[in-house]
């Protein structure tokens, strides 16, 4: 049997390559890879896996040398929670932060400065990449795994 060479079929077949592959990429490389499994664990766990999650919430109160958290949910490694002044739209300095290691309600954050009346603050999440101790330059912010923000609340001092 002779194998002919037709111009429409090597066109057909280009066209199929170029489909398979734009659709390889648009789905991100996932379209053809195999199902992923393990031949070594052969067990399952009891605890289900708990997606990494992170939100804070303050609302507006008086200034004084502390600030209440009125809620925060972290994940299971934990976070710094970390109240900042604002200059303008920008995060400005670090006035105190506090460890939280699971999620809490009216969790109250030591500040080494007051904050002052009338003024907007910030608290930000980070996460502990400093091996306990919380530095500003050290300490990644943490963001949202859904929407790729850092995880931030705005609250207003008053007098």
């Amino acid at each position: 049997m002779t194998w002919h060479f037709s111009l429409s079929s090597f066109v057909a077949g280009i066209m199929l390559g170029a489909l398979v592959t734009g659709a390889w990429f648009l789905d991100g490389g996932s379209l053809f890879a195999p199902a992923s499994f393990s031949l070594l664990s052969t067990t399952s766990s009891s605890t289900p896996s708990i997606p990494e999650s992170g939100a804070v919430s303050v609302t507006d109160q008086p200034s004084g040398t502390a600030v209440i958290v009125e809620s925060v949910t972290v994940p299971l490694s934990g976070v710094w929670i970390a109240v900042r002044e604002m200059n303008g739209r920008d995060l400005g300095n670090v006035l105190g932060a506090a460890r939280a290691t699971d999620s809490k309600s009216n969790f109250t954050i030591l500040l080494l400065r007051s904050t002052e009346p009338n003024r907007t603050y910030a608290v930000q999440l980070y996460r502990d990449d400093s091996g306990g101790a919380f530095s500003p330059s050290a300490n990644s912010a943490y963001v949202d795994f859904e929407t790729g923000s850092r995880v931030v609340s705005y609250f207003s001092t008053t007098d």
